[in-house]
């Protein structure tokens, strides 16, 4: 797959402040995207929640759609094809029959074709302090599989924000053949500034892999704020661009034979070892 794989890549990130309204976030959405276009990036990536963020389950389940009647589908779709560009939208609110959602990625190739979708695996259950509270597994139904898409420029591994404190799902992408992953999120402010760099700096560095992670950013329905700073991230770990606080693009030039570069400089990915814990004392 990588020996066949375009071996340069302009990608660029969108960030968003998304509201309680669909049709309002697409627009805006896709304002950027053709931006990002016209800039020259050749995948465009969206952050998580890109058409939608409503705090609470029944507002969220008032808006939601099924996959066959959810507006973005078919936007982001055309919108591909319009722009020839690949297009990942972070993530969708999909209803499912059960009546709980899934929180779901599309990647769209440049003709418009869904060439894959990624459902979230771990669920944000948390208390923060200063009263925050996050319960997506009330709302939401995890994912149960990791998914690699083959690309013009190789192999993506489709991840979403919280999945980020996982590394076993990095690892076991960049094994599978991942040259990029993809991180939309939307991270709290008071977690985004203790750990979204250096969280996404150390996938980076572990994988071997470019990271590109489009954000939201800004205050949103009932005073939730998220913290912004797209990333797109290479293989050593620098950062290659970040987008602060506001609305907007970031774009950046990736080099992928940067990534056997850093394999053959580090070559973790084939030193795994089974141990077993040794518990004394308990």
């Amino acid at each position: 797959m990588e020996s066949a794989s375009k071996s340069s890549l302009k990608a660029a990130c969108v960030q968003v402040n998304a509201g309680p309204e669909i049709g309002p976030n697409l627009l805006a959405a896709g304002d950027l995207v053709r931006r990002a276009r016209d800039a020259g990036a050749d995948f465009i990536a969206m952050p998580e929640n890109v058409s939608l963020i409503v705090q609470g389950r029944a507002k969220v389940l008032e808006r939601v759609k099924p996959e066959a009647e959810h507006p973005a589908v078919p936007f982001f779709a055309d919108l591909a094809r319009e722009t020839g560009a690949w297009l990942l939208a972070g993530s969708l609110g999909i209803l499912l029959e059960e009546g709980r959602v899934a929180n779901r990625s599309y990647l769209f190739d440049d003709r418009g074709r869904v060439a894959a979708t990624y459902d979230k695996v771990h669920m944000f259950d948390v208390d923060l302090k200063g009263g925050e509270s996050y319960r997506e597994s009330a709302t939401f139904r995890p994912g149960d599989r990791a998914v690699l898409v083959n690309s013009p420029w190789g192999g993506v591994g489709l991840t979403i924000c919280y999945d980020v404190r996982f590394a076993y799902l990095y690892r076991a992408l960049a094994q599978a053949g991942a040259r990029i992953l993809t991180v939309p999120a939307a991270f709290t402010v008071p977690t985004g500034r203790a750990h979204w760099h250096v969280l996404l700096r150390a996938r980076a560095i572990e994988t071997g892999c470019f990271v590109i992670a489009p954000a939201q950013t800004g205050t949103h329905d009932q005073g939730r704020q998220t913290y912004g700073h797209s990333l797109i991230i290479a293989p050593w770990g620098e950062v290659l661009a970040d987008g602060g606080e506001e609305v907007g693009i970031t774009v950046a030039d990736l080099d992928l034979d940067r990534v056997e570069e850093a394999r053959r400089m580090v070559p973790a990915l084939t030193h795994d070892r089974e141990v077993a814990v040794e518990r004394i004392g308990f």
